[in-house]
């Protein structure tokens, strides 16, 4: 796997989201003791206030910013806002007003929800051969899981000698330390083929995403993720603090045990995946989360709740969610062309945040009002309602390529010049709509 690290070009952008992801880790910690000192006891609603923002900004901001990435060169685009993010970032410690955190968090996560998706899109250009960009992935993954552990083990160690408000500084570091790996490489800028109305450049990905039966399939799958993660990211605090009575430091390793079992995934997946499709391996690793939930629930009903029996769940847990989200770049590289990638990317970005916005709220409420084991079996419905939805879209029979014809399409369609049947990465459906194709 750490062989596509010879390749000079994702060395750098690796390396890059590697420092940036420490950055954001550090500034979630310096956001919550901000909160604190800002709000006192209402400290949780500015936090919550904080997140919806986030997810606000992710939902609206990621498909416009798609539409345009394809107008700027990517590198400009990169280094531009990670320069966003860094005086953002900059400007947190010296806030005074709750106000000023929001206006700053919805300008630093528009930059984020911009810079992600166009980012992930560069990433097949750069290593376009399957099975190189296969452990490219694993690596990302393993870099998400990493930043969730390395990050609050840093923040703790820099805060015995520091104040909160130098963690920012750390973030700034971070986003400027991105920039200069991302400058100090050529990237690839794939161009449209024809000239796009703005209508046609801000919904391009997500009408592509949609009428892509593998796509919608993934939508799917992406609310069993949000489902199961919500659960794990939310509850886990309550379950560990409130029901078991332990302490932060049991917390921290609990939220380990989630992490480690995605690490593991990320290890095993790549090898796995050169053996067989991404169908099965996405919807066992969405059945192994809906059989822990539901597991889990029962156990608990039992026996009642133990510690190594929450580690053993939400180390399974985190398998199955690896399981789903590291291969699903795949199916968006090889359903859009290079041109309209971070419109696709830029779309799953936001459809997927979409659903933790929906399954994040669900959660809390779901285990103040009714309690852990009520949370537990209707997010396990959820997810396994994600499943059938995912089953039924996602044809079993697909394939990289898919032969079709375009009889139904406009004379003057771009694709019916010189050629009447071909095959392309994009799956459409059966009636392949005219504003469904990837050209």
């Amino acid at each position: 796997m750490l062989s596509i690290l010879a390749d000079r070009t994702y060395r750098h952008l690796f390396l890059a989201q590697i420092v940036a992801l420490l950055g954001t880790g550090l500034a979630t910690v310096a956001l919550g003791l901000l909160a604190y000192d800002l709000a006192g006891e209402n400290a949780a609603m500015v936090l919550g206030t904080v997140f919806t923002i986030k997810m606000v900004a992710y939902v609206g901001v990621a498909p416009v910013a798609g539409a345009f990435a394809d107008r700027v060169n990517r590198r400009v685009l990169l280094v531009a806002l990670d320069l966003v993010r860094a005086g953002g970032a900059l400007a947190l410690p010296f806030v005074s007003e709750v106000w000023q955190v929001y206006g700053l968090i919805f300008l630093l996560q528009s930059a984020s929800a911009a810079f992600t998706p166009t980012f992930q899109a560069t990433i097949p250009d750069v290593l376009p051969e399957e099975e190189r960009y296969t452990r490219a992935l694993s690596l990302s993954r393993l870099a998400y899981d990493l930043e969730n552990i390395v990050s609050p083990t840093l923040a703790a160690l820099l805060l015995t000698v520091m104040s909160y408000n130098s963690l920012f500084l750390g973030t700034v570091v971070g986003f400027l330390g991105s920039a200069l790996l991302v400058v100090s490489v050529l990237l690839p800028s794939p161009k449209a083929t024809a000239p796009r109305g703005i209508y046609d450049r801000t919904t391009r990905g997500i009408r592509i995403y949609l009428a892509t039966p593998r796509l919608r399939g993934l939508l799917a799958l992406n609310m069993a993720v949000a489902a199961a993660g919500a659960m794990v990211l939310v509850n886990s605090v309550i379950l560990v603090r409130g029901m078991l009575g332990l302490s932060e430091v049991a917390l921290a390793w609990t939220m380990f045990a989630f992490g480690f079992g995605s690490m593991i995934a990320a290890f095993v997946l790549p090898r796995v995946l050169d053996r067989m499709a991404d169908r099965p391996v996405m919807l066992a690793g969405a059945g192994v989360m809906v059989a822990v939930l539901l597991a889990l629930a029962a156990a608990m009903l039992a026996l009642g709740l133990t510690w190594p029996m929450l580690m053993v769940a939400w180390l399974a847990v985190g398998f199955g969610y690896s399981a789903v989200l590291t291969p699903s770049s795949r199916l968006l590289r090889r359903s859009a062309h290079a041109e309209d990638r971070p419109a696709v990317f830029a779309a799953q970005f936001a459809l997927s945040h979409a659903c933790w916005l929906l399954c994040y709220p669900l959660a809390g409420w779901l285990m103040t009002r009714f309690g852990a084991v009520t949370a537990l079996l209707v997010l396990a419905l959820v997810a396994a309602l994600g499943i059938i939805i995912a089953l039924r879209l996602w044809p079993a029979s697909d394939t990289a390529e898919v032969e079709h014809t375009h009889d139904n399409l406009l004379p003057d369609h771009p694709h019916l010049q010189g050629h009447r049947t071909h095959s392309h990465a994009l799956v459409i459906d059966d009636q392949h709509p005219k504003w469904g194709t990837s050209f």
